[in-house]
């Protein structure tokens, strides 16, 4: 394979010359350009991408950390993430932790030792010590969906508001016992979704529902077993709001697995508006977030701050949840 000293002999300039050219920062005049262009065509040069990285201090490289891959909020914002990340000349590096704080470890250890430039994080918990650390090392980081309090650059959406829309529809529908079938009150997301249900809750003179409240619920599938022992119980509710769409797609299975009908039995509300949404029967009434506007505004947050571009106070942007009607609501 050429190396830059032949390719430079070819063109009859320095080796620095043949740098500029291809660094395109440094102006070269146009007639010695073509020269460059043209040997390093004849002689299939390939620049040194290690060396290029190492002398600039960044490999352009971005570690993505989810807590599982096969989540269907996901796929919108890695989108978004990627198409703005090759805008910029990144690549991204995609590593799933199924909620393990010991994989999650492993990943960054594994991904900083191949010097990826900074992190996107959808896995943060309060007990998770993993993104703190770079923090305080004052490692390039945003994080995505989740979010930890107010000391970190995030992107979210506005989870409080969406619970609150939500539950406030479900009150002036004429539903009054409105069961909630929420995710890990450790994951400050879920705390806003309940949140917000509680106030909407409080401000229409509605109690929660004895028995009908229930945290830390994991997937479609725990959502599915967990109503469908609610219903077996004897527990009366005229609907649930599932704080997330598979949560709501479980409820709805049991629902119709224990012999009622949606919404005319029980109603359903979802929160996400993941791609699905609109293709179960009956369509499902939820709350949108933007994931792709999401995913790209969190790889441009990390891009300024790897390249020195924004201040250094963390910045967190809320996108505005939005109401999305269609058949689960009475």
């Amino acid at each position: 394979m050429a190396d830059i000293r032949e390719v430079a002999k070819m063109a009859n300039v320095s080796p620095s010359t043949v740098s500029r050219v291809l660094g395109g920062k440094i102006p070269v005049a146009e007639e010695t350009k073509t020269k460059v262009l043209a040997a390093i065509a004849k002689l299939n040069y390939r620049p040194n991408i290690v060396a290029q990285s190492l002398k600039g201090g960044r490999f352009r490289s971005i570690g993505l950390i989810v807590p599982n891959v096969r989540s269907l909020v996901f796929p919108a914002a890695i989108r978004g993430i990627e198409d703005v990340a090759m805008k910029h000349g990144y690549i991204v590096v995609l590593c799933n932790t199924d909620e393990n704080p010991e994989q999650e470890k492993a990943y960054i250890q594994g991904l900083r030792s191949r010097l990826v430039d900074g992190f996107i994080f959808s896995t943060a918990r309060p007990d998770y010590h993993n993104i703190k650390a770079l923090e305080e090392e004052e490692f390039p980081v945003v994080l995505l969906i989740r979010q930890m309090g107010s000391s970190a650059n995030a992107v979210v959406v506005d989870n409080f508001n969406g619970a609150y829309q939500a539950t406030q529809y479900l009150i002036a529908r004429g539903l009054k016992r409105i069961g909630l079938i929420n995710g890990a009150l450790d994951i400050q997301l879920y705390q806003e979704r309940f949140r917000g249900y509680q106030q909407a809750m409080q401000e229409g003179g509605l109690p929660l529902p004895d028995g009908a409240v229930l945290h830390g619920v994991y997937g479609w599938e725990d959502a599915h077993r967990e109503t469908m022992r609610m219903l077996h119980d004897g527990v009366r509710v005229d609907a649930f709001f599932a704080t997330n769409d598979p949560k709501a797609a479980g409820v709805m299975r049991a629902i119709k697995d224990f012999g009622l009908t949606i919404p005319k039995d029980i109603s359903v509300m979802g929160f996400d508006n993941i791609d699905i949404a609109p293709l179960l029967d009956p369509p499902l009434t939820t709350v949108a977030q933007p994931f792709y506007k999401m995913g790209a505004t969190a790889c441009e947050q990390l891009i300024k701050i790897i390249e020195g571009k924004r201040r250094l106070k963390p910045k967190i942007d809320v996108f505005p949840a939005e109401l999305v009607i269609r058949g689960t609501v009475i």
